[in-house]
């Protein structure tokens, strides 16, 4: 058994050991309670029991005399058989007669035998008079704490009152022995029910702990794998397989080992869906994967990256040859007929291939490379695979012409800096821009910085690119009135030049730019790669004062270790969940998740590409804290911005504390009836 084993089995023993003392503790104390209550309205009946019986009671307490009469009357009264002893007091607390006179000298020399008491009798104190002469009684459950008493017993006074007019006290011994016997027999009893009743849930538990250990393991492994594996094909999923990659790409990283990669897919898989049916289409999948999987040997991977899109790593040296003979295989195999429901289905696909430590030793590269060359494969008319050959790729080769010119674009001065407005919940507080650059290239016009990015990091160009961006962003919006922020994006490779942390201190000491209103926005798959390193330099950011977003949130490798490991200041929800949020409800959850996470975390979220107001609105209902979109305004240049909707020194921050909502809490979304997309 392991340690935490031992511990949490001591610990439920504690457990139920306290609620069986505890279950204990109230059980008599509610007995004692019961038993209180039973001899205090025992007393007041025998109270006016006296009253009733005695006529003549007023003179007893009045002058402490009693007629003949009298006391015979009361002595008839002391045949009760729970009262033990009893007392009768005037207001002042002077006994007038007491059961113990009246049972040693009889009824005729009772007051001579009350002398003889007087001194041994418990009076009342002057609060307890005060107490019961108000009307009020008191009782005191006691055990056995005086010789001569029984071992249980209540000490009860009550007032004397006739005809609406209290003549004195009584002072009540009522013996409770028999009832405390048996209500303690019945507390045995129950405790020892309840005890075999706990003791048994006891042993249960543990059986179903114990036994379940091997069920949860083996649940715990098939978790694992449904989280690594596809679902439809059982192959590895998109992630799981890029990260074999990677691995695969650092293991095999010396001298004479390599490995090779192929990307397969079905030609015109979508047509031959949309004839089948989605199950049928499902089936081909399975079947494409499972034959898939024969062409390989047991080292090899087998992954579905997307679709109808596969991806293989072939391990060991990887020589043209070799890999030709796995391709033609592939291809002969999955041009064989298959049995689909009950009809034949014909399908072929196209393979592209790259070889590493031939073609690239980077692994994304890699992967890109087996693009190029599938697309070269498919619009060969498919049927077929090609190697990766960088002077036969068309794309390749323009992808070249391109870096060329963006080597020269930022001495040229083609690199222009556009702004999107920023607002707030409301749609009409203008809180800052997003800094986005372009590219006016002289033959292609606009370039996307979708496009040129990438090439600006292949070619070790976006460190310049990347401080001249935020040098621009930094000198414009210290123009603007403040508060208003300017968000810059910052690329992967920036991180790695080591020189980041310095060049954002000196832009900012430059242009004058208070640190508070620059925004800095990263990506999820920078913290993919060597993410102390940036986790560290974000950490030095934050210090100088500038905020942290991670843009596109929830688009590529989300993982919560990299919230709670860095506390980021803004969330960004990728527009293409702006997109679709209002026809789908799923993802409305999904951006409502997002939302509330951030939120819990202390950290504002942003929405990007609202361009209806319909998305305007249901983000507004989710508690989104800014908006940005086409709907509110459009990039511009610098000199085109207006500010308009901006409130002077009212900087727009989300309220912390108690007010924000549970990161469990429920939501009800009014959504309209989801859009048939055809």
């Amino acid at each position: 058994m392991r340690r935490t084993d031992w511990k949490s089995g001591l610990l439920w023993t504690a457990c139920f050991a306290l609620t069986v003392l505890v279950m204990g503790w109230v059980t008599r104390q509610e007995s004692d309670y019961r038993l209180e209550q039973d001899a205090e309205q025992f007393g007041l009946r025998w109270s006016k029991q006296l009253v009733r019986s005695v006529p003549e009671l007023a003179p007893v307490f009045a002058r402490g005399q009693a007629t003949p009469a009298v006391l015979a009357q009361v002595a008839q009264l002391h045949g009760e058989s729970d009262i033990f002893h009893w007392s009768l007091q005037d207001t002042q607390g002077r006994v007038v007669l007491n059961s113990d006179a009246l049972r040693q000298a009889g009824a005729e020399n009772a007051g001579e035998a009350l002398k003889r008491q007087v001194d041994s009798e418990t009076t009342a104190t002057a609060a307890l008079r005060k107490q019961v002469l108000s009307g009020l009684s008191r009782t005191t459950l006691q055990r056995g704490s005086s010789a001569g008493l029984p071992d249980v017993y209540s000490e009860v006074w009550v007032p004397v009152i006739d005809q609406g007019r209290i003549l004195g006290l009584a002072r009540l011994v009522v013996d409770q022995s028999v009832p405390a016997a048996n209500a303690a027999a019945g507390l045995v009893r129950i405790a020892s029910t309840v005890t075999l009743l706990l003791l048994l849930i006891a042993a249960l538990a543990a059986y179903q702990h114990y036994a379940g250990r091997k069920r949860q393991r083996s649940a715990d492994a098939q978790a694992r794998y449904l989280a690594e594996h596809d679902p439809l094909t059982a192959t590895l999923n998109r992630a799981s397989f890029l990260a074999r990659l990677g691995a695969m790409a650092a293991r095999v990283a010396r001298p004479g080992h390599a490995f090779t990669l192929l990307r397969v897919d079905l030609d015109r898989f979508a047509s031959l869906n949309e004839s089948l049916g989605r199950e049928l289409g499902d089936e081909v999948l399975r079947v494409t994967a499972k034959r898939l999987r024969a062409c390989l040997r047991a080292e090899d991977q087998l992954g579905r990256l997307e679709g109808d899109e596969f991806a293989v790593l072939l391990h060991g040296p990887g020589t043209r040859d070799a890999v030709d003979a796995v391709a033609k295989n592939i291809q002969r195999v999955l041009a064989e007929p298959m049995a689909i429901g009950g009809q034949e289905v014909r399908c072929s696909a196209s393979t592209g291939i790259a070889l590493y430590g031939v073609d690239s030793v980077d692994p994304a590269v890699l992967l890109n490379m087996t693009d190029l060359a599938l697309f070269r494969a498919k619009s060969q008319g498919g049927r077929g695979y090609a190697f990766h050959d960088a002077g036969l790729d068309g794309q390749v080769q323009s992808r070249r012409e391109l870096a060329r010119d963006l080597r020269s674009a930022l001495a040229g001065g083609q690199l222009v800096m556009f702004y999107q407005p920023l607002f707030a919940t409301d749609g009409e507080e203008l809180v800052g821009y997003e800094a986005l650059l372009r590219w006016d290239h002289p033959d292609r016009g606009m370039v996307s910085p979708g496009e040129f990015i990438p090439l600006a990091e292949s070619a070790g160009l976006i460190d310049d690119i990347g401080l001249w961006a935020l040098r621009r962003a930094c000198t414009d919006a210290s123009q603007w009135p403040a508060p208003l922020t300017v968000a810059v994006n910052l690329s992967a490779k920036q991180f790695a030049s080591g020189r980041l942390v310095r060049q954002v201190a000196r832009t900012l000491a430059d242009s004058g730019l208070a640190p508070e209103r620059l925004g800095l926005e990263i990506t999820e798959s920078l913290l993919m790669t060597n993410s102390e390193q940036v986790m560290q330099t974000l950490r030095r950011l934050g210090a100088l004062g500038v905020s942290i977003a991670m843009d596109d949130f929830g688009t590529g490798y989300s993982s919560l270790a990299y919230l709670w490991r860095f506390p980021f200041d803004k969330l960004k929800i990728d527009q293409v969940f702006t997109r679709n949020m209002v026809q789908d409800p799923k993802v409305a959850m999904i951006v409502r998740s997002i939302i509330t996470l951030a939120h819990s975390l202390d950290m504002r979220v942003n929405a990007e590409g609202i361009e209806d107001p319909q998305q305007m609105a249901l983000l507004q209902s989710l508690g989104c804290d800014e908006l940005q979109g086409f709907l509110l305004g459009k990039p511009g240049p610098h000199g085109s911005l207006t500010h308009a909707g901006h409130i002077q020194g009212s900087p727009h921050t989300r309220p912390r504390g108690d007010d924000r909502e549970s990161l469990f809490a429920t939501l009800q979304l009014d959504l309209p009836p989801r859009l048939d997309p055809h």
